[in-house]
């Protein structure tokens, strides 16, 4: 159990948390009150505490939830799963034990990566007194944290899980690592499992949020966004943290330790008597640690114009760098040719299979850049049609979002079909891990987008010079174009995910029956419930977009009660009670994810227990490929409603306060959940099905399909 995979990928994990701590002690080396008066110290010193304040009191009330439920579906698994070819070993308890330890670490990358971001906005905000590269530093810094510290601490988890386990487990011996790997997988399910409440939950709270401001704010009462006199204005700024942070970190996180739990199911019956090969997915992500620091490195902002461009240069770089690195250290772990399923493959074609998910993740990011950029012609088509009033805008936005999912949907068929020829279901789950290669970056970047959109709004609140806050309105315009890019990265690394999750449930499923399992579309049980899974997402994404609309309902009141009962709140003497409105954020997200999350969790299971393996099977397929591109639509349409908002509050078509403007502003709102909350929760809906029916595939082939027989 000793090798050079174990111990680079260890080394470079402590590399990347190292780096972590360094860049945190950065961002806060950075003074609070530097350069600002005493009057403008004080009142950013209390917005800063608020927004910090509300963004911990939700992520505490969060992993209350979670670790009440974390605790019962432990159980669940400890309980029903067992392989009974093993009757020594209760499969079921390791695998649980994986899965508590996967969601801590999921819970730990999302609190460290919160906490950094809360305290970079007001840095960033204080710095941008300074000079654009000053607040770009700051803000870029504070991603990094995220990012190196996810991703190390991800792949020192499975090294951690991997090294216990096959220790607990050594009487298993080489031909059956196979359950060694299933167990393993349980680390994968239970960081899915965090994803899954953080992206829904924070999605929930940002957008409830977010349409009270916007509605009541800007539309009903003319003030500007961020405006201090708005009450629900804080709970807006901690929902961005909240949503964009915490969520995409732990949605990010369930991609990378289900690719390479996916990749090491498959490569255990290939690599058996070959630790070195058979930890080679683990090592992937592990080599981006030291790339993503060259790349940041080499990458620096002097002048304004040096903003967007730097953000693009790190992803493209960094790919780059990934792409030469990775072709020496494939070459040297994999064997030259080795056999799976009857066919034999090289090392060579497992590289290319990796260069085929890392063309294709910087595919997919680019055009979800073009298709939401107010930069290019879509989006200002978009904007254009606000002129002739609001259903046409909600025409033109949906139609692009359609229209967006064609490109990027062939770009990852050509990567599945050059990696399944390459490698076969072996070659797709390295494909999955090539597309998140340059995972820290992309982390880095997006959590860099919410620092600098608060670093705007304190900016505002705190009624600092104007150049400030344009000097942040760059910062943060940058961030939307690379948040988006970033939305489109997590999907298209979701679906190759599933792809590859679901490569190792029919390995698995297939190892333990001792049969090939029927996969044919002429299969009456297959078909019927192809069109089951696809069905799922939709019936997902409704849930939770009616899950912000009953939240936002709740703040809109809230906030025209405010605006009604508190006296001079208009003239600005009197007290927005923000704290009110962050609460109502908060009760609304816990309350409305609980359903969602028992339609994800539940279904697989079920369908499993009463169907059977090939019911599991079909819902798998039609989820994946109907999640997809709702996934890509939705989220491609808010993005780009949001950026036609400001294209012309830019001065564009009639500018802020026109009635262009105000077309744009309900296309936005309605936009909101699509880009924010049920967008991208279906990366965790596709996902999240197929590594639990991974984990539970010992359950399903012992128990399932008892009303088929």
């Amino acid at each position: 159990m000793s090798g050079i995979t174990i111990t680079v990928t260890t080394v470079l994990s402590l590399l990347g948390l190292g780096i972590a701590f360094f860049y945190m002690k950065k961002v806060m080396s950075v003074p609070l009150d530097l350069g600002l008066e005493e009057d403008e110290a004080k009142r950013l010193t209390f917005i800063h505490g608020a927004i910090a304040d509300g963004a911990m009191a939700f992520l505490k009330q969060e992993y209350k939830v979670l670790t009440i439920f974390m605790g019962v579906f432990a159980a669940i698994i400890a309980i029903l799963i067992n392989d009974t070819h093993t009757p020594n070993i209760h499969e079921g308890i390791y695998t649980a034990i994986a899965f508590l330890f996967g969601g801590v670490i999921s819970i730990a990358s999302g609190y460290i990566g919160m906490k950094v971001a809360t305290q970079g906005n007001a840095r960033t905000t204080v710095s941008a007194k300074k000079d654009i590269g000053a607040a770009f530093d700051v803000a870029i810094n504070a991603g990094a944290v995220m990012g190196f510290a996810l991703v190390g601490l991800a792949t020192l988890g499975l090294v951690i899980i991997y090294v216990v386990m096959s220790f607990l487990l050594s009487d298993l011996g080489p031909e059956n690592n196979h359950i060694l790997m299933e167990v393993i997988a349980g680390f994968g399910l239970g960081g899915s499992t965090i994803a899954l409440f953080a992206r829904v939950g924070g999605g929930i709270f940002t957008k409830a949020a977010d349409v009270g401001a916007d509605l009541v704010g800007k539309v009903e009462q003319g003030i500007p966004e961020d405006d201090p006199r708005n009450p629900a204005v804080i709970a807006d700024n901690v929902g961005d943290n909240v949503g964009d942070v915490a969520g995409m970190g732990a949605d990010l996180f369930g991609s990378c330790a289900e690719s390479t739990c996916a990749a090491m199911v498959i490569s255990a019956v290939v690599f058996a008597g070959n630790p070195d090969a058979l930890l080679f997915p683990i090592l992937i992500s592990a080599i981006g640690i030291p790339i993503s620091l060259l790349t940041k490195l080499l990458v620096g902002v002097k002048t304004e114009d040096d903003v967007a461009p730097a953000l693009m240069k790190l992803l493209i770089i960094s790919s780059a760098l990934m792409a030469v690195v990775m072709y020496f250290f494939t070459i040297a772990l994999i064997p030259e040719t080795f056999n799976l399923g009857g066919e034999e493959y090289t090392s060579l074609g497992v590289y290319f299979c990796f260069l085929a998910g890392l063309i294709s993740g910087l595919t997919v990011g680019l055009l979800t850049g073009y298709y939401t950029s107010e930069k290019y012609g879509p989006v200002q088509e978009v904007a254009k049609s606000c002129e002739t009033g609001v259903a046409t805008n909600i025409i033109y936005g949906l139609a692009l979002g359609y229209k967006s999912s064609v490109l990027p949907y062939l770009a990852i068929a050509v990567s599945i079909f050059v990696s399944w020829e390459l490698a076969g279901m072996y070659g797709v789950a390295i494909a999955s891990l090539g597309m998140l290669g340059t995972l820290v970056l992309a982390l880095t970047i997006d959590a860099y987008g919410p620092v600098a959109d608060n670093a705007g709004g304190i900016a505002e609140m705190v009624g600092l010079d104007k150049e400030v806050r344009r000097r942040t309105d760059i910062l943060d315009s940058a961030g939307n174009t690379t948040a988006a890019i970033g939305k489109g990265f997590a999907i298209g690394a979701a679906i190759l995910t599933s792809l590859a999750l679901f490569a190792a449930f029919i390995t698995l499923a297939e190892t333990l029956s001792g049969e090939p399992i029927t996969m044919s579309l002429l299969e009456p049980l297959v078909f019927t419930f192809v069109f089951i899974g696809a069905v799922l997402p939709f019936l997902f994404s409704a849930m939770t977009m009616k899950s912000v609309g009953i939240a936002a309902f709740a703040m809109i009141e809230e906030v025209r009660h405010q605006f009604k009962s508190i006296p001079g709140i208009m003239e600005g003497t009197g007290t927005p009670d923000y704290a009110k409105c962050v609460a109502i954020s908060t009760q609304a997200a816990l309350k409305e994810m609980i359903a969602p999350g028992i339609l994800i969790m539940g279904s697989p299971i079920v369908i499993g227990f009463l169907f059977g393996v090939e019911a599991v099977a079909g819902m798998l397929i039609g989820s994946l490929v109907a999640g997809g591109v709702l996934a890509i639509s939705s989220s491609n349409s808010g993005g780009a409603w949001d950026n036609a908002k400001k294209y012309i509050e830019s001065g564009n078509l009639g500018g802020k306060g026109s009635d262009v403007h105000t077309a744009a502003v309900v296309g936005d709102t309605v936009g909101d959940p699509m880009k924010d909350t049920s967008g991208p929760s279906l990366n965790i809906l596709i996902k999240l099905s197929a590594i639990l029916s991974l984990v539970f595939t010992p359950f399903f082939v012992q128990y399932g399909g008892v009303l088929v027989g």
